[in-house]
């Protein structure tokens, strides 16, 4: 739970319905002015103190997740992950927050579609078949044991993600994912659109962010940032 002053985000009590339906079964109403809100990011983001972690990305993952928190839409909102699309993937750019404590417990690099480009991703797709990654907000779901072992299915949650389940984009681990990768082939191994994960701790990562918490992957696509309303939720 965050407290900030005035700014109060509380508690929500869900209940698990479905593998991707979560309801809240409690909530409170939270009244946010905006100043509140920017102090609050401004503190927070001063006190995860981590350069690696750019602020734009930040500051829009923690305007959904406290948007959908207050609606109780997220069944586990102990994290917060934020995936920043717009940097080389050959640097950390996969950043797990505890929000409870206010801290970076986890970051590391973390691959990108096959057809979203080579080093850099630079394009974005919603289309089965496109091999692209999605940009946009998702809530994590069921765990489950497929090609790649332990894989974390996710539900896209804006119109730039939608199709995420029907086109099998998962967390999942990979051996492309690693400095050896990148150290003989001079860039990160890619994915067929999943954002893939070094295979170092990877399952202590799943358990912790699966059933209902929510993650994030930004880059500073014109027409996303212009018409997500989960990214410019006015708090």
């Amino acid at each position: 739970m965050i407290k900030k002053g005035i700014f109060f985000v509380c508690l929500v009590l869900v209940g698990l319905t479905s593998p991707t339906s979560y309801a809240a079964l409690e909530k409170s109403v939270v009244s946010v002015e905006v100043d509140d809100f920017a102090t609050f990011a401004d503190d927070l983001y001063a006190t995860l103190n981590d350069p690696d972690l750019e602020y734009e990305p930040f500051e829009k993952a923690l305007k959904g997740y406290l948007k959908l928190q207050q609606e109780g839409q997220i069944a586990n909102d102990s994290y917060l992950t934020v995936i920043d699309m717009s940097i080389s993937a050959n640097r950390n750019r996969f950043f797990l927050i505890d929000v409870d404590n206010k801290k970076i417990i986890h970051k590391s690099i973390v691959a990108h579609g096959r057809n979203s480009g080579g080093e850099y991703a630079k394009y974005f797709s919603n289309k089965e078949g496109s091999f692209k990654s999605s940009i946009g907000f998702y809530r994590t779901a069921e765990t489950y044991h497929g090609k790649h072992g332990l894989s974390l299915r996710l539900d896209g949650l804006e119109y730039s993600n939608s199709n995420a389940r029907k086109r099998a984009i998962v967390i999942h681990s990979a051996d492309y994912v690693s400095s050896v990768f990148i150290q003989k082939n001079g860039r990160l191994g890619r994915s067929l659109g999943c954002p893939s994960l070094p295979q170092k701790n990877y399952d202590q990562i799943v358990h912790k962010i699966k059933n209902g918490s929510l993650l994030f992957i930004y880059y500073p696509e014109d027409n996303y940032l212009k018409n997500s309303t989960l990214a410019n939720s006015r708090l």
